[in-house]
This record gives structure tokens, C-alpha cells and sequence, in this order.
């Protein structure tokens, strides 16, 4: 993580609330410029700042900043001006500089006069600017084939290109005219390099799991909106640049689906609808009916939440279920927390019948935002000036680093997975979420190992020999792609916690802890009462339990709208609820030792907490009357000191009363039933 962050980013606030909004000027965009990000993809180092502090009068990088990635450092120095380095490393190009001339020869020109006509030092910027650009196309190129696993491999190659773009974000600025004037530089221009900055911040997000670098993806993508430097791309006749914007589109709205600006969302995929009605109009284009497949997807994801809590004006409430302050219950006296943390996290989707957007299937997407921190607010805090609080620093809370893998297959899966175990810090925890479908096993064995009882399938598609095998099937005929619980033994040298939302979890009760590590499963039910069957496409209702549990328990009794209010009320009754949990589990002489060894991580802890009441409520409820219909561990939860609990019991039907639906569950315990 940064260790600097938390200084930077007020900084850039600052510069932000000073901009004009009708500048050119980017405000705080123009102070802006690089970030990290969160999982498909991971960790990464300081870059980003270097890009917040570079714009700032008087403050530079420090002379590398690609080390000051390696060590997780970030130096400023006085007066270090970027731009001074550009240009001493511009001049001792050679031939590269004499051949990016000949290139530049027709576009002087065209923007008025003849090479002669051309002042030296404005040939000299144009020349600077298209070397500038064509390194930063280089770089952010290459981003792409560095591999997605593994922290370390591609943490000095995002440094450089931070560096580079850093370098003609400024030049750009301070040599605009120039640029107008001889390289002819148009806003669309502008707009992509503005674009690729903000595909920066948002992939060092996805490699990092910090927050703070989604928003500013955030702040750029919305400044290209704001500035309409796309305005003009469609006076051009040229389809390569009006997909350019429909793109930005789309990621655009990704970024504001991870941080629920819903609001904006709507307003996005409007001008989106609007802007591919005109592009296939236009142009005849092959790629509409993809288009029109973005713009349905997306819509079906905003509606995806069965629940929506309202104002008083009937307004639409956007919650916000990242991990907040005073959620989590607190630890009992004598209990140690941060032995064992949570460091790494594994988040796999293949639910074909879910909805999705940009490979991030609902499920998945509700699993990422239950692994992260809600992002401090930097702007409060600079409301304190003057305070003692204003010159504290926020405490450093790092989120686990996450991969999202949608759909892979089992060599992808087993490389991500052996990655991640490589580089596992000491007294850390590696979790494994897996939303697919189950894989039953064909026939009965002599011998029933944990190869036998199927698994889930991470990938639908099959090669051609293993086509060739499905014709002749035997018994003894195994999915390639089917995740078995024995592929996880060699994984579980090291803490392990897996959460299987799954029609065949049950798979995975039969594990065997071979090496002694702490080691906990979390089994969604293997299937739901009709009533809840027809919702699959919105997701699991066991992901949505650890997700958000008061929008799940009110799915359960049909319940599709809220109050603010009694909103509010019913989550305090919940905080309460998680409390009493973690109690009962912490005092109990029967819970396994496994789940209290990963009580002291605050993710963790609050999962567990969160399947108990899970687990307590579907026991509870009248439509769940099949063993099948309730969740299950690895190992056996005691069910008298946890799921079957009186006083548990006692606290959702007091829940449900609140909500006036007590009918909908037994007033008697689950036994007695």
C-alpha cells in the first residue's frame, strides 16, 4: 500500500475545491493523475500520488518514482519540476528524436505555414509532445501483457507509465496554444489522454483493492463529461472514434456502478442509449446488436437489488454495503485481534443465468464490495483545518487484495490460486469465493475420496478432445473444469477460508484438513423453495445474505420496499443481533476452534457473523422446510451455541416483527418442527 496516501490526497482535494469550473483547466483533475485499484488484477505502489503531487506548484516526484514503488514509499522533493527531467531525457534521445521529426514534418505544416515558417522552439514543443505520446501509448500498451497475478512482476512497468503520463498531462497544459496552433490538438484529443489516466487509476484499483483510486478514476471520467471533450467526434466522419467515446461510455459507468452513484448510472446509460442510436444510424455498423447487449445489461444490473429503500419524497436511498465503522461486532475481552488477517482474496463467477456487466456477474460484484473498507472521507477532514484532528493522520487500513475471475478455466484458476498462495504474508488468510454451478458426480465409487463428490464448474466451454470423451461417457469421466474440494488440499498449508455459493456446495463437507492450518467453508443451501427459484437471475440469495442481510431477509419475506427510517432502525436491531452472535460464538465450549481463529480479522469475523444469521433465519422460516434448503459449514457448527439458538431466535422474530411479517416464520425451534 501507499504509506503516503493519506497525506497526498488532501492535498489534491484542496486543489480541487480551488479549481474553476469553467476553466480549461481540469481543476481538480488537472492535479490529478494516477491510482490503485482492486482485483481481477492487484496491488500496486505509489505511482498515483506522483501524479496528485506533480501538478501542485512547487512540489515534484521524487528522481524515481518506480523505486518508490518497489519499496511501497513516495518521496517529494522541492522543486523538483517533472517537466525539467522530460526534457533532459527528450534531448538525449538521439536518432529516436530525428525520426519522430520526419513524421511530425506533415503535421506542422498542415497546421499553417511551412517548415521554415515554423519558429524552432514551437517545432522543438511539437516534437517533445509526439514523443511524450507515442511513449505513453508504448507503455500503457504493454499494461496489457503483463500478467494478472502476482504482486511484484508489474509494479515498476505502472510506475513509468504513472510517470509518463504524468509528463504530457502537464505538457499538454502548459504548451496548449502551441499545440493548437502547430499540431492542430483537438479536444477528443485531450479527452483520450484524460481517458487513459482515468483507465490507470481504475486498474490500479482492480490491483490493489484501494478505494481511494476508484475515485479517482471517478473524478476524471466525469471531469471528460463535464468538458465534453468528446463533443466534437461526431462531426468527424470516422466510426474508430465515435467507438472511442462509446467505450469510455461503458467504463464510465462501471466505475460509478463500484461506487453506487446510481443516479449518475441512469443519466450515463441514457446518453450512452442515445449516442449508439446515433452511431449505428450513421455508419451501418456490424456491432450494434453488442451495443444494444451492453445497454441491456447494464440496465438489468441497476435492478438487480430486490430491495430499494426510500425517502420520505419517495426518492431513491442508494446504500452503500462496503464495511463501515461500527458494523462490525467488537471483539470479546481476551481476544486478540490482526493473528491471523485477511490478505488475499479469490472472487470466481459462473452463474450463466445471473446478470453481469463487464465480466463481474452480481454476485461477484457484491462479494467485492463486501471485502472492502468504505473510503474514508478526506473532505471532512479538511473542513477541520486549524484542529487537532486536521493534522492527524487517518489510520492506515488496508483491504484484502483481490482477483476477479469470471468464467476461468481450471489452469487459470490453479495459476491465480498458486500465486496467491506464493505470496500469502505470514499470519495472513487466503479467501476463496465461489459462485458457479454444481457438478454431481455420475455414479457411485468403492471408494468415495474427495475427487468423488463432484464440485462446481468455473468454465462452460470444453476442447475438442474432451468432446470426443462426452460421446463415450463412463462413469469414470470427470469434468476438466470442475473445482473438486481435493484440488484445494494443497492450498490449505496455509489459513484458508472458502465460501461455496453453490447448487452443489455440499460437495465441499467433506474436506479433510490435512496440514493442521486454520480452516473454515461456508456452504450456501443446494437449492431454494420455489418461490425464491424464479429470482436466481439476480442473484444468490446466500451471497446476498453476506452482502447486504437486511435486504435478503426482507427478499425472503417479499418485501420489496423501505422506509429511510424504519431502514435505519432495523439495521441498529441488526448491529445488535451481531453482537449477540459473536458472543455466543466466542463463549461457546462446542464451536470448533477454526471459526474463532479468524475471529480477529474484521472481514472475516463479520462474514461469520452474518452466515450464522443466515443460516439462523432460513431455519426459522416457513418456506424453508428441507434439510437442502439451509446452509452448511466445514466444520460442524454446534447448532444449539449458534444457528438454533434460543436467544437468536428470539432476536429475528423480533426482526420480523418490526417488519410485520412474524406470520412468515415458526414461533417453535427447528427440532420442534
Amino acid at each position: 500500500m501507499l504509506a503516503s496516501m493519506p497525506d497526498i490526497l488532501p492535498l489534491l482535494l484542496q486543489q480541487c475545491c480551488a479549481a474553476a469550473d469553467g476553466s480549461e483547466d481540469w481543476g481538480r483533475v488537472d492535479g490529478c493523475e494516477v491510482k490503485r485499484g482492486g482485483q481481477d488484477q492487484r496491488k500496486a505502489g505509489v505511482a498515483p500520488s506522483g501524479f496528485i503531487a506533480s501538478e501542485r506548484e512547487g512540489v515534484g516526484l521524487s528522481e524515481d518514482p518506480a523505486s518508490a514503488i518497489g519499496s511501497r514509499s513516495f518521496l517529494l522533493s522541492k522543486p523538483g519540476h517533472l517537466l525539467g527531467r522530460a526534457s533532459q531525457r527528450i534531448e538525449t534521445r538521439g536518432e529516436s528524436e530525428q525520426f519522430l521529426v520526419v513524421n511530425l514534418e506533415g503535421t506542422m505544416t498542415a497546421g499553417g505555414g511551412t517548415d521554415d515558417d515554423i519558429p524552432l522552439g514551437e517545432r522543438k514543443t511539437v516534437t517533445d509532445f509526439c514523443y511524450l505520446l507515442d511513449k505513453s501509448k508504448q507503455l500503457f500498451n504493454g499494461l496489457r501483457d503483463l500478467p494478472q497475478y502476482g504482486q511484484k512482476q508489474w509494479q515498476s512497468y505502472f510506475g513509468r507509465t504513472f510517470d509518463v503520463y504524468t509528463k504530457l498531462w502537464k505538457f499538454q497544459q502548459q504548451h496548449r496554444q502551441i499545440l493548437d496552433n502547430r499540431y492542430g490538438l483537438k479536444r477528443w484529443q485531450i479527452g483520450e489522454i484524460a481517458s487513459k489516466i482515468g483507465q490507470l487509476y481504475y486498474h490500479y484499483y482492480l490491483r490493489t483493492s484501494e478505494t481511494s483510486y476508484l475515485n479517482e478514476a471517478f473524478s476524471f471520467y466525469s471531469a471528460i463529461r463535464q468538458r465534453a471533450y468528446y463533443s466534437q467526434v461526431t462531426k468527424e466522419d470516422r466510426p474508430e472514434l465515435v467507438v472511442k467515446k462509446l467505450r469510455y461510455y461503458a467504463r464510465y459507468i462501471v466505475v460509478c456502478l463500484l461506487l453506487n452513484k446510481m443516479d449518475l448510472v441512469g443519466d450515463l446509460v441514457k446518453e450512452l442509449s442515445d449516442e449508439i442510436e446515433d452511431y449505428t444510424h450513421r455508419f451501418n455498423t456490424e456491432d450494434q446488436l453488442e451495443w444494444n447487449l451492453v445497454l441491456q445489461e447494464v440496465a438489468a444490473f441497476v435492478e438487480a437489488d430486490p430491495v430499494i429503500v426510500l425517502n420520505d419524497d419517495n426518492s431513491i436511498v442508494v446504500t452503500s454495503n462496503r464495511l463501515a465503522e461500527g458494523v462490525v461486532p467488537p471483539l470479546e475481552q481476551g481476544m486478540v485481534a490482526g493473528q491471523l488477517a485477511l490478505a488475499d482474496a479469490l472472487i470466481v463467477g459462473n452463474c450463466s443465468s445471473q446478470v453481469k456487466f463487464s465480466e463481474l456477474t452480481i454476485d461477484m460484484f457484491r462479494m467485492l464490495q463486501a471485502l472492502e473498507r468504505e473510503p474514508i472521507n478526506l473532505a471532512s477532514q479538511l473542513n477541520k483545518t486549524g484542529s487537532q484532528e486536521s493534522t492527524e493522520k487517518p489510520s492506515k487500513r488496508e483491504n484484502p487484495h483481490k482477483y476477479l475471475l469470471y468464467k476461468p478455466t481450471f489452469s487459470q484458476l490453479y495459476t491465480f490460486l498458486s500465486a496467491s498462495f506464493k505470496e500469502l504474508p505470514g499470519n495472513s488468510v487466503l479467501l476463496v469465493y465461489l459462485s458457479a454451478t454444481g457438478v454431481f458426480p455420475t455414479g457411485r465409487c468403492d471408494y468415495e475420496g474427495p475427487y468423488d463428490f463432484g464440485g462446481v464448474l468455473t468454465n462452460n466451454n470444453r476442447d475438442a478432445g474432451s468432446m470426443e470423451v462426452m460421446q463415450k461417457r463412463t462413469n469414470s469421466f470427470k469434468e476438466m473444469h470442475c473445482l473438486h474440494p481435493g484440488d484445494f488440499f494443497p492450498f490449505t498449508r496455509k489459513p484458508l477460508f472458502l465460501i461455496v455459493d453453490s447448487s452443489n456446495s455440499i460437495a465441499y463437507k467433506n474436506f479433510v484438513n490435512l496440514f493442521g492450518q486454520p480452516l473454515v467453508c461456508l456452504l450456501s443451501p443446494t437449492a431454494y423453495p420455489k418461490g425464491l427459484q424464479d429470482q436466481t437471475q439476480r442473484g444468490s440469495l446466500f451471497t446476498l445474505f453476506l452482502y447486504n442481510p437486511l435486504m435478503a431477509f426482507l427478499f425472503m419475506c417479499r418485501l420489496t420496499s423501505m422506509r429511510k427510517g424504519m431502514w435505519d432502525k432495523c439495521q441498529e436491531y441488526l448491529h445488535k443481533i451481531y453482537r449477540d452472535i459473536a458472543h455466543l460464538l466466542t463463549k461457546s465450549r462446542t464451536v470448533d476452534q477454526a471459526f474463532l481463529q479468524f475471529f480477529g480479522d474484521d472481514f472475516l469475523r463479520l462474514l461469520l457473523t452474518r452466515f450464522v444469521l443466515c443460516s439462523a433465519t432460513m431455519r426459522l422460516h416457513k418456506m424453508f422446510r428441507e434439510t437442502r434448503n439451509y446452509p452448511e459449514t466445514y466444520p460442524q457448527l454446534q447448532k444449539e451455541d449458534s444457528v438454533e439458538n434460543p436467544a437468536l431466535q428470539n432476536h429475528i422474530l423480533e426482526l420480523a416483527s418490526m417488519l410485520d411479517v412474524r406470520s412468515l416464520f415458526l414461533e417453535k425451534t427447528t427440532a420442534e418442527y
